[in-house]
């Protein structure tokens, strides 16, 4: 295979993630939309292990199950062991984008089995991923984009342009699905695609999407780190269901920021921001006898409110 063209730089980035990540693995599942990323990325997984197609139909659009069967019937064209057709309601929650995903991750975990998915995000995605966190100002979580392993999901081409998959599957003869939605300048991500990176590319003089990457990645790192002294501060922490605000006090702000989120995230919160957690931070490090912090939770019609009594932070919850 010519490593040069772009099927050659597609099978090299999911041969080095296998690699790394996925050594010992004989079968796998994609996440098939039919657009040209994840249709090339299905025809370079299908030729290193059995390969099933998980197509999600969010419903969303007129004649979208005509899209997921030529999206299923493209999977078994190009060597795949099965394809399967996921239908799925998308909520509300969050926004229609969010909502969406939502569904989509939910569809293909309850689908996969015990087997990896593979899903096409690439460097363009991860670039676009890093300006909505910056934007929303939620913190470097938020900014240091999507994981490249991620148990069960997988993304071997984060470093990988956009066009890429695109020239790929004109290499293969494959006529892809172009997903209305990407053009759309009712969602976000799409002004970003098409306004947003292309100025900032023009102003800056070029690279902005791969040096984007690269602060996710550097991002990524540290956080990683902080989140392993995290864990290690929230056993200390802990006092049954609560936090003992002295041993929260003399760690430092991030990770003792980082503990609150897990903290939260562990008994059920939703939906947290970088304010959310700060306020209950200010319940450890500015402690007047304010009232407590509210956040979103799992269960419809409830919230969870974060309080300190008794030198201890604990969660309550109350209806919405």
């Amino acid at each position: 295979m010519d490593r040069q063209s772009a099927v050659g730089q597609l099978s090299a980035a999911v041969e080095a993630f296998a690699d790394t990540y996925l050594a010992g693995t004989e079968r796998w599942c994609v996440g098939l939309s039919g657009g040209p990323d994840s249709l090339a990325l299905t025809a370079v997984a299908t030729r290193m292990r059995a390969t099933t197609a998980l197509v999600v139909d969010h419903g969303l659009q007129a004649g979208s199950a005509d899209v997921a069967a030529t999206a299923r019937a493209h999977a078994l064209a190009l060597g795949c062991v099965a394809a399967q057709v996921l239908c799925v309601q998308v909520g509300v929650d969050g926004g229609p984008e969010a909502a969406a995903r939502s569904a989509r991750y939910q569809a293909l975990d309850g689908a996969r089995g015990d087997q990896p998915v593979l899903l096409a995000h690439t460097l363009d995605d991860q670039a676009e991923t890093v300006l909505l966190g910056l934007g929303r100002g939620s913190g470097a979580r938020s900014i240091a984009g999507m994981r490249p392993h991620d148990p069960p999901w997988c993304r071997p081409l984060l470093g990988v342009r956009r066009a890429v998959t695109h020239a790929a599957c004109d290499e293969l003869g494959l006529t892809a699905w172009q997903d209305p939605h990407n053009t759309d300048r009712r969602f976000t991500r799409a002004r970003l695609r098409q306004e947003v990176l292309p100025v900032l590319e023009e102003v800056l003089g070029g690279g902005v999407a791969e040096a984007l990457a690269r602060t996710a990645t550097a991002l990524r790192e540290d956080g990683e780190l902080i989140d392993s002294l995290a864990a290690q501060a929230l056993t200390t922490a802990a006092r049954g269901e609560g936090l003992d605000t002295t041993a929260l006090a003399v760690l430092p702000d991030p990770v003792r920021r980082r503990v609150i989120r897990r903290w939260l995230l562990d008994r059920g919160a939703i939906g947290l921001t970088d304010k959310q957690i700060r306020g209950i931070d200010g319940l450890v490090t500015a402690w007047r006898g304010q009232g407590g912090v509210a956040v979103g939770s799992t269960l419809r019609g409830q919230r969870l409110v974060a309080g300190r009594r008794n030198g201890v932070l604990s969660l309550r919850r109350e209806p919405v």
